[in-house]
């Protein structure tokens, strides 16, 4: 049996639900932001300097996370949906003045509860060079 990839009304689902979590992200809404990861001790999230295993310590991270400098810009997002229930979406930003680039991987898992992230990754590429 064929897998259903981007099912136009699963695909608008979790775009819609992933542009809720990039506004919650650069303005810091707390709450929504632990409303959209998945409240299970099986939830991830690898950071650019934290592995965070559970739900809560993913909700501790977020309450002591610094509130300045979450401003950014994405380069390119990939949303992709599996079936009805199952979306990853990708991303490549710049932080605001920043000029190394950022990735951002995220699992989305349909939850009674709605979309939710199951596991994410962020990590930043090395500055590039100088010009010579």
């Amino acid at each position: 049996m064929p897998m259903d990839i981007n099912l136009p009304d699963v695909l608008a689902e979790v775009t819609a639900v992933f542009d809720r979590y990039e506004t919650a992200l650069v303005t810091n809404d707390v709450p929504v932001l632990d409303e959209l990861f998945w409240d299970s001790p099986h939830t991830l999230r690898y950071g650019v300097g934290e592995n965070l295993y559970g739900y809560d310590a993913i909700k501790a991270f977020r309450a002591g996370r610094p509130v300045q400098g979450l401003e950014r810009s994405i380069l390119k997002t990939v949303i992709t949906t599996y079936g009805r229930d199952f979306a990853t979406a990708n991303v490549e930003f710049q932080r605001a003045g920043g000029n190394k680039t950022g990735r951002q991987s995220q699992t989305w898992m349909r939850t009674p509860q709605g979309w939710r992230v199951v596991a994410a990754h962020v990590s930043l590429l090395p500055a590039p060079p100088p010009l010579a």
